[in-house]
């Protein structure tokens, strides 16, 4: 038996104490909670958050062509993007199974899971908000460098003591917080400023993937495959290339984000499975045109020298000076994209995971604007540490990766163990045999990546031993969390195997969803 009902269009809930009179008279008690979820989103809501991933793409395709040439990065952005558009198929199926629910592919985890490994949920679903939150960081302060590059390149005074201070720093610090204010006011600001921000992206998005293949130094003879030098040895070849699969997980991957507003949607079926498959479509053709394009004008040295510079030079190439200082605000707007999505998204992941039982019930509240502001605070506080404690944004990168990858591991392995432990429940979206050995085999996948990309991190020259341990104390943090709910909060047996099929939620909020049948006083 459920005791919640998440269903954002229903009735106010409803809270049922049963008691007895000297009669032995049983009474309903009614108290209403009216705040949920409200479904005011479609489709093409959840596919503007999505936009986000080619702004994930323009900053990280300097570094990785810089040290393995176009054509490699080309083959491993592509791949990633690949592997991400079959993913968001195969998410169709328990999208759909349970609609009601806000979090995402971390919420598949945990129902595939929790009867043998109840902690997958808990991993899954720490490791997901870690790599969504964390984009506010590190978008925060990709934004703050590109700020004083173009226009500030005279103020480079630093504090360095206890926090990290910098004009960069103060700027991702203001925009943590103004995106925090906008998402706390409810879904209308938030769409507003995806909308906004993504018609922005359009503009970098055809001057840097189509123009170029109109200028008269484009050759494809400029595209080099740098991968074996940079990694010396054939075997080093495989490693340097499942390293970088494992790192652009983290920005591809990401196109699942529309599954995280499964209950917002007016239609949840059709709305999310239309965000989902649609969204993987547009972001493919991006990650195959991107690196062409760029790969045909800029050298390999030039983006190896200035991952991120090259683009102002590429501009003024293009539409001259004056003109690609407004490109480069449209750029920004791209990262604003994607740091508004991570708002969004990671405040949901941990709203959903503290009406699933997975976290402590603090989170278990939206405010008045219908908005889980609680998991805005955390992600806001969180990542502002970041920013003034962290050396680099790739710092913040290798830390949240693992917990993200592993989480993908987890959601596709529990699309099989729901087909053998749930057979009957309802799957609108039913995916064929086939897609189910694809689902197995991108799950072992998966692991491959993270066992090599998380281990050999610091092949690429961003990350080490110490952002590995990081990784892992935010998986250890998940669990000590799960833990405590269950123990502690919900005064419950803690098991390695929960073998209850209902999702276990005590909260008042949780407890608020109880239905009182009309004709009898029982509780459903």
């Amino acid at each position: 038996m459920s005791l919640s009902s998440d269903h954002p269009d229903a009735a106010p809930s409803v809270t049922a104490a049963l008691t007895a009179d000297h009669h032995s008279t049983e009474t309903a008690v009614a108290v209403v909670d009216e705040r949920r979820l409200l479904k005011t989103m479609h489709w093409y809501d959840g596919f503007v958050m999505t936009l986000s991933n080619p702004g994930f793409i323009i900053a990280g395709i300097g570094y990785t062509t810089g040290q393995i040439g176009a054509l490699g990065a080309l083959a491993f952005w592509l791949g990633s993007m690949i592997i991400a558009v079959l993913q968001n198929k195969i998410y169709t199926e328990p999208a759909t199974m349970f609609p009601e629910h806000s979090g995402g592919i971390a919420m598949y985890a945990f129902e595939g899971w929790r009867s043998r490994f109840s902690l997958a949920g808990p991993m899954s679903a720490i490791g997901y908000w870690a790599g969504w939150s964390s984009v506010l960081a590190i978008f925060g302060l990709t934004t703050g460098s590109l700020v004083q590059a173009q226009w500030f390149p005279s103020q480079t005074w630093s504090v360095t003591h206890i926090v990290h201070l910098d004009l960069p720093r103060l700027i991702a610090v203001g925009l943590i917080i103004a995106l925090w204010i906008i998402n706390s006011l409810g879904v209308k600001p938030m769409k507003l400023m995806g909308y906004l921000t993504g018609t922005l992206l359009f503009v970098p998005l055809i001057l840097f993937m189509i123009v170029p293949f109109f200028l008269s130094d484009f050759s494809f003879s400029h595209l080099s495959w740098g991968l074996l030098g940079a990694a010396g040895s054939p075997w080093g070849a495989v490693q340097l290339g499942l390293v970088w699969l494992y790192l652009n997980a983290w920005s591809a991957y990401g196109i699942e984000v529309c599954a995280t507003f499964a209950p917002e949607y007016h239609d949840t079926e059709r709305d999310t499975h239309k965000a989902l498959i649609r969204s993987a479509m547009f972001c493919l053709g991006v990650y195959a045109l991107l690196p062409v394009a760029l790969g045909g004008v800029v050298s390999q040295q030039a983006m190896a020298d200035a991952p991120m510079g090259f683009y102002a030079d590429l501009l003024h190439r293009e539409i001259g000076g004056a003109a690609s200082n407004v490109v480069i605000i449209f750029m920004i707007g791209s990262f604003l994209l994607g740091m508004n999505a991570a708002s969004a998204g990671g405040a949901r992941t941990l709203y959903g995971m503290a009406r699933s039982g997975m976290t402590i019930t603090w989170f278990d509240h939206v405010n008045k604007h219908n908005v889980p502001n609680r998991g805005m605070y955390v992600d806001v506080v969180l990542n502002i540490c970041a920013v003034l404690l962290l050396p680099t944004t790739v710092a913040v990168l290798a830390a949240s990766n693992m917990g993200y990858v592993l989480c993908h591991v987890f959601a596709l392995s529990a699309v099989l163990l729901l087909r053998r432990d749930r057979p009957d429940l309802p799957r609108p979206m039913r995916l064929s045999t086939p897609w189910l050995w694809v689902a197995a085999a991108l799950a072992l996948f998966n692991c491959l990546l993270l066992a090599v990309g998380a281990t050999s991190f610091s092949m690429t020259g961003y990350g080490g031993i110490r952002e590995f341990i990081v990784g892992l104390a935010l998986l250890v943090l998940g669990c000590a969390l799960y833990i405590y709910r269950r123990v502690v909060q919900e005064r419950a047996r803690f098991t390695v195997r929960d073998q209850t099929m209902d999702i276990p939620v005590v909260t008042q909020a949780a407890v608020a969803g109880a239905t009182v049948s009309r004709t009898t006083g029982e509780t459903a």
